[in-house]
């Protein structure tokens, strides 16, 4: 049987991440704020590891054992490009400094994790002007670890579009293979904006960076089509009145690709959003806008009817719209259907559109983390 491997799962939610990781993989301790999710957790994971309660209160006596990985993917509205921009040091990004105060405390220890693993928003390379980046990289540094970053979008493996910033830190008495460094920067996983965020860097801070090597994976199998239910639970069809109102909020552009999808010879898949935009008069008013290019767009946190995301499927004239079903947000967020979501709607989007898609996490587990704890452990071997 191969190693099991050990991890500590912050901000857990419903246990994206380890689903992630895999069944080589077990859980020491598990955190989550909400009990709504940890109930979620519980359900899929059994959660004895579940501890429920504000990240503050936790000391690394409930933390057991020494883990080889710490996986946080602490919130991010104050990160977003949607948010109010507080960033670190707003109320809920803010949480990233306990869950750090926990990692030096570990640290103190001398059990400090060999990985830990950041996830957040894209916004978080730009917030104050790359301050909020440079802080995480000081932090890393600051306690002893090398690291570095990707961008990867989940459209890579699950049709939806949901770039996502994942930094990866490693102890420094740990060695790094050379098959996951490279030399220099790649298109696939280094974005433009990464780029400019280490740029910005301290030249302290960027001689402690690593830039990542990732193989690019499998074409996707999957498209937006694939996932949706003709007979959804927890949602219905709207009534044909229902529809055209949505229609009626479409702008000239939108409208001309439902007219376009009419004519695709092919019943065609695609997802929509109400957003908020200036007419001619410069008022704002509520539009809704579609995509019809096989991929989802990304699920939110339901804050309101303009996030939750709708889908539309046109069959020749036939024009059939509704909300997005929890089943088919899990799909896309690369659960199975063996996964036990919340029975209320908004609890089941709200858990999906929070979370980390699982073939990203699973993605970086083999071609990143897994060969950097490979070595790890047959250094502790030959010990």
């Amino acid at each position: 049987m191969a190693h099991q491997r050990t991890f500590y799962e912050f901000f857990a939610g419903g246990g994206m991440a380890r689903a992630g990781l895999g069944k080589t993989w077990r859980c020491l301790f598990a955190n989550d704020f909400d009990a709504k999710k940890s109930q979620t957790y519980q359900a899929n994971w059994g959660g004895e590891e579940l501890v429920t309660g504000d990240i503050r209160a936790l000391t690394t006596a409930d933390l057991p054992g020494e883990a080889d990985l710490a996986w946080a993917s602490f919130p991010c509205q104050d990160l977003s490009l949607a948010g109010a921009g507080a960033g670190l040091k707003g109320e809920r990004s803010g949480t990233f400094y306990p869950f750090w105060d926990l990692m030096n405390g570990l640290i103190a220890e001398g059990r400090g994790p060999a990985v830990i693993a950041l996830e957040n928003v894209c916004g978080t390379l730009t917030s104050h002007q790359g301050k909020d980046f440079g802080a995480i990289c000081s932090t890393y540094r600051a306690a002893g670890y090398r690291f570095g970053a990707v961008v990867i979008d989940a459209a890579l493996f699950v049709p939806q579009s949901r770039p996502r910033l994942f930094v990866i830190g490693v102890r420094s008495d740990v060695s790094v293979p050379e098959r996951v460094q490279s030399g220099k920067p790649s298109s696939l996983w280094h974005t433009r904006a990464l780029q400019t965020a280490y740029n910005k860097l301290s030249p302290e801070l960027q001689r402690e960076w690593i830039w990542w090597r990732l193989p690019a994976p499998s074409a996707r199998k999957t498209d937006f089509a694939d996932v949706i239910e003709e007979h959804p639970n927890g949602v219905r069809w709207h009534t044909p009145e229902q529809t055209n109102a949505l229609l009626a909020m479409m702008s000239s552009i939108n409208l001309a690709k439902v007219e376009q999808a009419k004519r695709a010879g092919r019943r065609m898949v695609g997802g929509i959003y109400k957003r908020t935009r200036p007419n001619a008069s410069g008022m704002k008013v509520q539009r809704a806008e579609v995509r019809f290019d096989d991929v989802s767009g990304c699920l939110r946190t339901p804050a309101g009817g303009s996030s939750r995301q709708l889908i539309i499927i046109v069959d020749g004239e036939n024009v059939r719209t509704r909300l997005i079903s929890p089943r088919e947000t899990a799909r896309l967020m690369g659960l199975d259907d063996k996964y036990k979501l919340p029975p209320n709607y908004n609890e089941a989007y709200h858990l999906t559109g929070d979370g980390v898609a699982v073939p990203v996490v699973r993605h970086l587990a083999k071609h990143l983390i897994e060969p950097i704890l490979a070595g790890v452990r047959e250094v502790s071997q030959a010990a």
